[in-house]
């Protein structure tokens, strides 16, 4: 290689071609220096000194390079990490803007920016070469034939989301092709896609597929690596590992086709993504990109001893989020991924990090008003995990508007509730109705709060009913990691049984919840396999196990079929009824001057609840009406919305209890739809009418209806 290099643009930062060449463009305040490295298919290297531009740009045109062209930087400057100064031109960095990254960062000594046996620690300064271990950075083509491909705008209140991993998706999946197997284009395979079809959802939500660091340090030679992917070392690149395609670049296609064939299937893609950490670590962690670019303008560091960094993720950093080129960062990927990449929206991990200004989290913080101001970002999803692991990073209820949470109250009450445990009922019915308690007084409405009984992170809604404790110890750190306080109830016994009775129980359990989380105001997640009972045989923190633990195991389809069954069921007749997907908050006053109002909560006496009944902890059954005469909402062509009308019967006592028909509604007929003591839906209508009892089993819900 002989490359010329011309001066070129300060933007766009990263590497664009142009059809003639490409213009490379890279942030750094305080570098006395930029090299841009060039490697041919033989890894011979070639350095470019970059132009010094304005605004602290370093910038250089080079003609004739084209897409997959294989590049990385070098950039000197001070070593003083005392200072926050981790400048060391012997490590070669990572683009933060680069579109496409080769494979994986190859654990080992040279990553580090210091020598391991050093005295000094990570004081020292390393002159290791490491460029045999650090991936290469790709340039792209970005022209794609999306086919008139647009945003699917699905509307908030008809969203059904399913988190999900691309790999253990389809890692396993017997009808789709092996070489296709836990890849983008395996999602995107026809098989693939009917089952989320058939299933009802609406949304897949992928947790990380920004390009993470695969192998870090504490899980090197354990034969474990970091599967769930919340280590991000860049914000732009689809991660390698995922694509079936592996020419250069080609993650970037086969990400494209797999967005445009679930658009065509009408489900949306929404990216689990890690803005409020790196997977660069602490002081002694690796130097694979921002660290090296400029360590003080990245990253948060402790104010008056540099060497150090702040903490609100527990993965040993935060971005430095009072910088205006770390929002700029952030929000360029943010628009890239809607523009060029055509997601739907983002969930935002560890979300209360990057509300933090100062040291406090201010939901009034830079982030927030850039989102909510920019025409892109407005119009999509956007839902934030609402804490962190700093001190008041318990934001629940806290995020502005536009802003839908994962609601972690909402989890923790109904696990409590139909695991028995004492509570109040208040707790029950504010969480029931789309928790107006968070979310209605600073203008939200019930698609705020998203909805979950189970996530990634946590027990599945199998071992949620199946375990007390966690059984972790395949993650070699001797069952010390993962929650403790799951909040769970084994039925009995701890783990797999043969057990009849406990068996039946569990399953009811589990149609408990789903049922509950189907019916419930607000946005409802479900996580991959539960509709098909998945177990990590109690591993509540699978971060680490690339393997059969997690991958979602197909057999289950016909193992587990009623539940799968029952599944669909539930979630087509959410979408079939409005009522139970308002779009405003319920009154609790009678409609048009009727004596039954939109909504009313009695006891299983048949009479209205009291306060003292509100406030009962050991009160474990509740009646709940909702009118769907006439609903406040308005259909697409602005007519009132009617529905019939549901007297919903909750009871988590362990015993049957007959539930009498409050006076005001004898006079309707009433049909028995759901039963959970039942594997599906009833085909035969039992009618309940005047002063009939309607008798529920314990430990299970029944679903009334009656005509508009």
């Amino acid at each position: 290689m002989n490359a010329p290099i011309w001066t070129g643009k300060v933007y766009p930062l990263g590497a664009t071609w142009d059809g003639k060449g490409t213009n490379f463009s890279l942030f750094s305040e305080h570098a006395t220096s930029v090299d841009l490295c060039l490697f041919d298919q033989q890894g011979l290297e070639q350095r470019l000194p970059l132009y010094a531009g304005e605004n602290f740009i370093w910038h250089g045109y080079v003609p004739g390079v084209a897409p997959g062209q294989r590049y990385g930087f070098r950039v000197y400057g001070a070593w003083n990490p005392q200072a926050g100064h981790r400048f060391n031109p012997n490590k070669l960095l990572i683009d933060p803007y680069a579109k496409a990254i080769e494979g994986d960062v190859q654990h080992g000594e040279a990553i580090f920016s210091y020598r391991w046996d050093d005295p000094d620690a990570d004081l020292g300064f390393s002159d290791l070469d490491d460029a045999h271990l650090v991936p290469k950075c790709i340039v792209v083509d970005q022209a794609f034939d999306w086919q008139g491909d647009q945003l699917l705008q699905t509307p908030w209140n008809q969203t059904v989301i399913y988190e999900m991993h691309v790999k253990g998706f389809t890692k396993q999946h017997p009808e789709v092709p092996e070489t296709l197997r836990g890849t983008y284009a395996g999602l995107a395979h026809p098989a693939a896609i009917a089952h989320l079809k058939s299933l009802g959802v609406t949304a897949v939500e992928l947790m990380p597929v920004h390009h993470f660091l695969s192998q870090p340090g504490h899980l090197s030679g354990t034969g474990l690596s970091n599967y769930w992917g919340y280590d991000s070392i860049n914000f732009f690149a689809p991660y390698s590992g995922y694509s079936a395609d592996q020419t250069l670049g080609g993650q970037v296609r086969e990400f494209k086709q797999m967005v445009q064939a679930l658009h065509q299937a009408g489900i949306e893609v929404i990216l689990d993504v890690v803005y409020n950490h790196t997977g660069e670590g602490n002081h002694c962690g690796p130097t694979l990109s921002l660290r090296g670019i400029d360590n003080k303008n990245y990253y948060r560091l402790v104010e008056g001893n540099e060497r150090y960094y702040m903490d609100f993720t527990g993965c040993g950093n935060s971005l430095n989020v009072q910088s205006p080129q770390v929002l700029k960062l952030i929000m360029d990927s943010l628009r890239y991924w809607v523009t060029e990449m055509h997601v739907d929206g983002f969930r935002f991990d560890l979300a209360s990090a990057l509300a933090r200004e100062l040291y406090a989290v201010d939901n009034l913080a830079s982030f927030f008003d850039i989102i909510h101001q920019d025409p892109i970002l407005a119009g999509v999803k956007l839902i934030a995990e609402p804490w962190d692991l700093g001190d008041g990073g318990y934001q629940v209820g806290n995020f502005p508007v536009l802003w839908s949470e994962w609601n972690g109250r909402y989890r923790d009450e109904m696990r409590d509730f139909w695991r028995g445990q004492d509570g109040k009922l208040g707790e029950f019915g504010y969480r029931f109705t789309g928790s107006p308690d968070l979310y209605q007084s600073n203008g939200r409405r019930p698609h705020a709060s998203i909805n979950f009984m189970t996530a990634h992170d946590g027990f599945t809604l199998r071992d949620l009913v199946s375990y007390n404790e966690k059984h972790n110890e395949a993650n070699g750190e001797d069952n010390r990691d993962g929650e403790s306080h799951n909040r769970s109830w084994n039925c009995g016994v701890e783990g797999e049984t043969d057990d009849v009775e406990v068996m039946r129980l569990r399953e009811r359990q589990q149609r408990n919840m789903l049922t509950t989380l189907m019916l419930s105001q607000g946005i409802p997640m479900i996580v991959m396999g539960d509709e098909m009972g998945r177990s990590q045989s109690g591993n509540n923190n699978a971060y680490c196990q690339d393997n059969e633990l997690s991958w979602l195991d197909w057999e289950l389809c016909t193992s587990q079929s009623d539940l799968l069954n029952f599944t669909r069921e539930l979630i087509h007749f959410r979408q079939a009824h409005p009522i139970f997907r308002r779009q405003r908050w319920f009154q609790g006053q009678a409609i048009h001057g009727s004596s039954v109002n939109d909504i009313a909560w009695f006891n299983p006496d048949g009479h209205d609840m009291t306060e003292e009944q509100w406030c009962n902890g050991y009160a474990k059954a509740i009646a709940v009406f909702l009118n769907g005469s006439e609903l406040p909402d308005r259909g697409p062509k602005g007519g009132r919305i009617r529905d019939s009308s549901f007297l919903l019967l909750f009871n988590a006592h362990w015993e049957m209890l007959n539930f009498v028909l409050p006076t005001r509604l004898r006079q309707r007929k009433w049909s028995a739809l759901i039963n959970t003591k039942e594997p599906s839906f009833t085909t035969e209508k039992i009618l309940f009418t005047g002063t009939k009892n309607v008798p529920v089993m314990g430990r299970s819900l029944v679903v009334l209806q009656s005509g508009s």
